[in-house]
């Protein structure tokens, strides 16, 4: 399967901003999440953005993309759980052992906010993100990493209520595969995940 970036377009990136990549032992995972900046913040409600996971296994390099969104769907977008604040876009950035493996609203097991995390606050309901530095909120909003579907073999094709803010991965299949690495992560070091969030902006087309 071919794909978009590279373990070095990742590391170059997180280099760039001055924020930290994991090279020490086996499974010690980079969980990075692109989001697409060609949408120019229009609310898609397509799995059109990716979460990247880099690692070493038995001392080689391993590396993975997966469909996802890292932004709200239509449904919360316009009609958000907090209605007086508007609903949750997470910032791009670098959020030290943010995620812990956990129960998603107590029926499966995915990586689970447990540190503070910035997003924006968007509440005039237009269809566009708005990305104003001027409304954030910082805290813990149960901003989850998690799975859409739950049938082995299907990939969602529109967010919906899939994400009120959450990460979400499109496919079952892909799902499955990425919770055995966090298994394995948590296995060989401990139950604390750092997720960074990056535009693919930061990753220019002159890098690819």
């Amino acid at each position: 399967m071919k794909h978009k970036y590279s373990i070095e377009h990742i590391k170059r990136a997180l280099g760039t901003k001055g924020y930290k990549f994991f090279e020490n032992g086996d499974y010690n995972v980079n969980i990075v999440g692109v989001r697409n900046s060609l949408t120019k913040n229009k609310v898609t409600n397509a799995f059109d953005d990716l979460i990247t996971l880099c690692y070493k296994k038995d001392g080689n390099w391993e590396y993975h993309e997966f469909d996802c969104t890292t932004d709200p769907g239509t449904h919360y977008m316009d009609s958000p759980i907090l209605e007086n604040t508007g609903c949750a876009i997470l910032k791009p950035g670098q959020y030290p052992k943010s995620h812990k493996i956990r129960k998603h609203q107590g029926r499966y097991e995915a990586l689970g906010q447990q540190n503070n995390v910035t997003v924006y606050r968007d509440n005039n309901r237009d269809d566009i993100y708005n990305l104003n530095s001027e409304n954030t909120d910082t805290g813990l909003f149960g901003i989850n990493i998690h799975r859409a579907t739950k049938f082995a073999g299907k990939k969602s094709s529109q967010v919906d209520k899939w994400s009120a803010g959450c990460q979400v991965i499109a496919s079952n299949d892909d799902w499955t595969k990425f919770m055995k690495i966090m298994r394995k992560a948590r296995a060989t070091w401990d139950n604390n995940f750092t997720y960074t969030l990056l535009d693919s902006d930061d990753i220019p087309e002159t890098w690819l």
